[in-house]
């Protein structure tokens, strides 16, 4: 079957970057024409600048073995020691890398010397643990300075860290502490999270205790946090505190210099099924790409500026954008541990508004959740400090980027549409503010130095005004090193389909416009077959959302015996329109719209008016959940949903 995606959407608005903030910007279009000339030499010279190497790399990228790449292979660096040490001794040790914001209203605020400090007795922690360079470390935190802190002191030791999100259950943490033979577990007695405390102690005591036959317990410590107070059961000899321990222990320790692909992290996709497939990062590399695009994405400027990602460290935004490359470039960023609407709708803009935020990332998800609640609560907030937005986890409809521009950032503030993913490490299409005349809803180009094209089956690229498949062409710095154990499932996974070009695929559907910049059309396992019609759920989504009456809308594929496949929408409207609507006449008026916006060939067969959307706790919508309701099957695996009741709900309403 063909890869060709059909084209459905124009876009035709355009917002080029103010002369005021290109002047000041930090990228300017001499990073294209440095990574044109000579792309090898554009990356040792980025990492150079922006790194300290203890020891200097003579080679920049060990290609000999694709798809197993080395990048710097002969360098030696300490993570920890470039996100901390060395902007103390720059003399912005007083500089706040951390304004937190606890749920409850706590708050405090954490100098990068205060920081380093906390890492540095952390490591001693870790290494009276027995903690050691390619030892495992399992973090299962909440949203906390603790949790950075962890990060960073594993990496210090040369360790690898295994950070499982603090929403997963027992055996999902199970299984990740198995696949990784995590040494040491460093949880909190729990988390606040809309408006209660959420346990996370008994979840790990739990998949430690509950073993399966002939599995090997590796686990010898867990060091907890108190973060609520409440009651936990304790194993004498293999629990500690964290607050017993840390602040008794020895204040100094040397980072040490590791190799440049000394592993740095495992990471483990969400949503899988039977064995967890850890995504391996290393460390020379992967810091070089997190700090270059974190500085020239967002513009920043960590004089004056204050950044907020609102991202879970549980996340691979939460590792490049909230961790390594904020505090690799000595950033100071607000860190907020709850949910945007406790105690009420506008809690995030309460906290932007408090802390000053001057560059704002998040997801679109949540901008449709805004969109849904009404504008007034955004602008009762002052919000006129924010300069920079962006988005990131799956493509935003132009309607929702427009709001986004116009209500969060005050009409003026670019947006950096952000695609990237687990595997790729850091961010690989965007604009640069500075520079890119954005348009809504359209990731744009490929950042410098990192080669992107939409193909077709046979891995020819489809050029201009046409849709296919997105590959990356040529390895990248923060490129993923592997699954953790099992390199024949790496390649299998994402080199096969176009082994004879060596090119990396992405598993997304894209298309170039006639300008030549990308718009991501989702996975390609979303993209719809409708009377031999390839559709892509983004775009028919982008239409709904374009109706007045719509925040946000979700599109899946159906059997249908007339067409293949039909188009089935799950929409949830904005209550301003629910007080006057009947809800059978918007969703008639919705296929109609739909129909008129993009053609025959796109109006949905049905449209189901809802009250959420199945979404992941990353705040990705579980189509195939809508698939298996909108198909009259039962539904499947709910584990990874932030509310796992809503499916129910969902399928009652259709019903």
């Amino acid at each position: 079957m063909s890869q060709s995606i059909d084209h459905l959407l124009t876009e035709n608005r355009r917002f080029a970057p103010s002369p005021e903030f290109a002047a000041k910007a930090v990228a300017g279009s001499d990073l294209y024409d440095a990574a044109r000339a000579d792309r090898l030499a554009f990356w040792g010279d980025q990492s150079r600048e922006l790194l300290h190497w203890h020891t200097p790399f003579t080679e920049v990228l060990d290609w000999s073995t694709p798809p197993f790449a080395k990048w710097f292979p002969d360098g030696e660096l300490n993570v920890a020691y470039n996100c901390l040490d060395r902007h103390v001794e720059e003399g912005n040790g007083d500089r706040v890398a951390i304004h937190f914001e606890g749920e409850p209203g706590d708050s405090r605020s954490v100098t990068y010397a205060e920081l380093t400090d906390e890492v540095k007795r952390l490591a001693n922690v870790l290494t009276d643990l027995g903690v050691g360079q390619g030892d495992r470390v399992a973090i299962y935190l909440p949203m906390i300075p603790e949790a950075i802190a962890s990060l960073l002191a594993v990496a210090r030791l040369g360790a690898i860290h295994s950070v499982v999100f603090g929403g997963f259950s027992a055996d999902s943490l199970r299984s990740r502490i198995d696949d990784a033979g995590a040494k040491v577990v460093i949880t909190a007695d729990g988390g606040y999270r809309k408006g209660r405390a959420s346990a996370l102690k008994p979840a790990v005591d739990q998949a430690l205790s509950d073993r399966g036959e002939g599995v090997q317990a590796t686990v010898e410590s867990v060091l907890v946090v108190r973060r609520t107070g409440q009651d936990v059961e304790w194993q004498d000899g293999r629990d500690v505190w964290y607050h017993d321990v840390v602040p008794q222990a020895a204040a100094e320790h040397e980072a040490q210099p590791f190799p440049a692909e000394n592993p740095l992290f495992i990471l483990y996709t969400s949503g899988t099924t039977g064995k967890p497939k850890g995504i391996l990062h290393t460390s020379g590399g992967y810091l070089t790409q997190a700090a270059f695009t974190h500085r020239n994405v967002f513009d920043l400027h960590p004089e004056t500026d204050v950044y907020w990602c609102t991202a879970d460290i549980g996340w691979i935004t939460g590792h490049s954008y909230v961790t390594y490359g904020p505090l690799a470039n000595g950033a100071t960023q607000v860190l907020y541990e709850g949910t945007p609407e406790f105690p009420e709708p506008g809690r995030w803009w309460d906290v932007a508004e408090k802390y000053g935020v001057t560059i704002l990332y998040t997801a679109p998800t949540a901008v449709r959740s805004f969109m849904k609640q009404g504008r007034e609560i955004v602008q009762k907030r002052d919000l006129s400090k924010i300069r920079l937005l962006g988005s990131v986890g799956e493509p935003i409809n132009p309607e929702a980027w427009m709001w986004f521009r116009e209500v969060v950032g005050g009409d003026v503030a670019p947006i950096v549409d952000t695609w990237w993913q687990t595997e790729t490490g850091a961010i690989m299409i965007s604009a640069l503010p500075g520079v890119t005349e954005t348009k809504p809803g359209s990731a744009q180009v490929p950042l410098p130095g990192v080669a992107i094209d939409v193909v077709d089956e046979k891995g020819e690229s489809v050029g201009n005004d046409a849709g296919g498949l997105l590959v990356v062409t040529e390895p990248w710095p923060s490129m993923l090193r592997g699954i953790w154990g099992d390199p024949e499932r790496f390649v299998d996974t994402y080199w096969k389909m176009f082994a004879d070009k060596g090119y990396y695929f992405a598993g997304d559907g894209a298309r170039r416009d006639e300008d030549g910049d990308i718009w991501l059309l989702g996975r390609v396992d979303d993209v719809m077959n409708v009377s031999g019609h390839r559709l892509s759920t983004a775009e028919i989504e982008s239409s709904l959302v374009a109706h007045a009456a719509t925040a946000e809308a979700a599109v899946v594929g159906a059997s249908d015996e007339t067409t293949g496949q039909a188009v089935v929408a799950f929409v949830i409207l904005k209550e301003s329109f629910l007080k006057s609507n009947t809800a059978d006449g918007l969703a008639t008026e919705l296929r109609q719209w739909v129909g008129q916006q993009i053609g025959p060939i796109a109006r949905p067969r049905d449209v189901y008016i809802v009250g959420e959307l199945p979404k992941t706790r990353s705040g990705k919508i579980m189509r195939r959940l809508l698939r298996d309701v909108a198909e009259g099957r039962e539904v499947g695996d709910t584990q990874t949903l932030a509310d796992t009741a809503v499916m129910s709900v969902i399928t009652a309403q259709v019903r």
